[in-house]
């Protein structure tokens, strides 16, 4: 059983431009386990934050609340937004929700088609639509590839078209779901790069402790369903009792 600190906040500096505010979240699955026991996380525009921790410890429940996808008992807030049921369809406009396999999130026969899924069904006008698709495949470096079949690409390429699906909605938040997972090394620094370029608040849950030195300022660990440290990634991963409590490795 991993030894719980109470969660600690490191050398974070104050920050102006709230764009998710997350208060005393708990849920509970219906077989009766406990995933989430008092969840509080703020994090501002701009921000750029790891979310890291053991498996089971809560992150993919957390992910799954920020935009309605689970309900638990607790507050969220999305740019000032509280996400209730009547505000679902904009909240999950603001928050884009990158699944760990891109398969979950490609189903339609080409690559123009997926990333232009979103945008249509907030019936926007054709022109708009096209000028969408076209800014998030630039932004994925992905622009030659409208016309391709999703299924025929590599698990990389997929990857950065899933992350051009949400893109398309112009999300203020973007979380990812272990981006880096299943990926060789040459696809793994090109999404490095494109993370990195994005100007976009962006919450990463993910494993690859190498990513996070390189690319996140703020780590935020969790497990057994509570946040237990919250700061700089340098700090916390210079902590080694605290990794070494919480299953995590330095990089």
């Amino acid at each position: 059983m991993p030894v719980i600190h109470p969660a600690q906040k490191i050398s974070m500096p104050e920050c102006e431009g709230d764009v998710l505010q997350v208060r005393d979240l708990h849920f509970d699955y219906p077989d009766g386990h406990t995933a989430l026991r008092g969840v509080s996380l703020k994090m501002c525009e701009g921000d750029k934050a790891a979310l890291v921790g053991p498996n089971g410890a809560g992150k993919s429940t957390l992910m799954l609340h920020l935009n309605g996808i689970l309900e638990g008992r607790g507050e969220i807030e999305v740019g000032g937004l509280r996400l209730t049921r009547d505000n679902l369809p904009v909240i999950r406009s603001m928050v884009g929700l990158v699944f760990q396999s891109p398969d979950d999130q490609l189903f339609s026969p080409t690559v123009f088609e997926d990333v232009a899924f979103g945008p249509l069904h907030m019936g926007l006008p054709e022109d708009e639509v096209r000028a969408r698709v076209d800014e998030a495949l630039a932004a994925v470096r992905m622009s030659a590839y409208s016309d391709r079949l999703s299924h025929h690409l590599s698990v990389g390429e997929k990857k950065r078209i899933a992350i051009a699906t949400v893109l398309s909605m112009r999300p203020s938040l973007l979380i990812l779901d272990e981006p880096s997972a299943g990926l060789d090394p040459r696809a793994r620094r090109t999404l490095i790069n494109l993370l990195r370029d994005l100007p976009i608040t962006m919450l990463v849950s993910t494993h690859d402790m190498a990513l996070v030195k390189e690319l996140f300022p703020r780590t935020i660990v969790m497990d057994e369903g509570l946040i237990v440290a919250d700061g700089l990634t340098m700090e916390i991963l210079e902590d080694a009792k605290l990794l070494e409590a919480h299953g995590l490795e330095k990089a």
